[in-house]
């Protein structure tokens, strides 16, 4: 039995495109660490009824099929470990390399908040002012 059917099950009679979501991301993880599943995810994917709910099916199965691929790349979890942390839980694996290491706390200097407040006063009434212009 695969990791997908034993948590997920196959007797389902109908999906909402939640489930059916979850479920494809689901199978294309499995795949992704050697579990082939097809006739379900053809079930799933004939069990939705309008374009658009099919097509959130397909790109849930490729974003499951494309983390499983990221995470195996980068760490050095185990299957069951992979499996558990993408289909349970809330772990994202991130390429170091991707990582920003510009400024303070790896934000570029354009969004790092001190260099903001250097630049205007906290106390400042500049902006609430009368402009000059009409104190002629």
């Amino acid at each position: 039995m695969s990791r997908y059917e034993r948590e997920f099950g196959t007797d389902w009679e109908a999906l909402d495109k939640d489930e059916a979501t979850d479920r494809a991301y689901a199978i294309g993880v499995a795949e992704r660490l050697g579990e082939y599943n097809r006739e379900e995810l053809e079930a799933i994917y004939a069990e939705m009824n309008s374009a658009y709910h099919k097509s959130m099916v397909e790109l849930a199965y490729d974003e499951g099929r494309n983390e499983a691929k990221e995470a195996a790349e980068t760490t050095s979890a185990d299957r069951d470990a992979l499996w558990a942390d993408l289909v349970n839980g809330e772990k994202t694996y991130i390429d170091e390399s991707d990582v920003p290491t510009g400024g303070r706390d790896g934000l570029p200097s354009a969004l790092d908040s001190s260099e903001l407040l250097d630049k205007q006063s906290i106390d400042s009434t500049d902006a609430v002012d009368k402009p000059d212009f009409l104190d002629r």
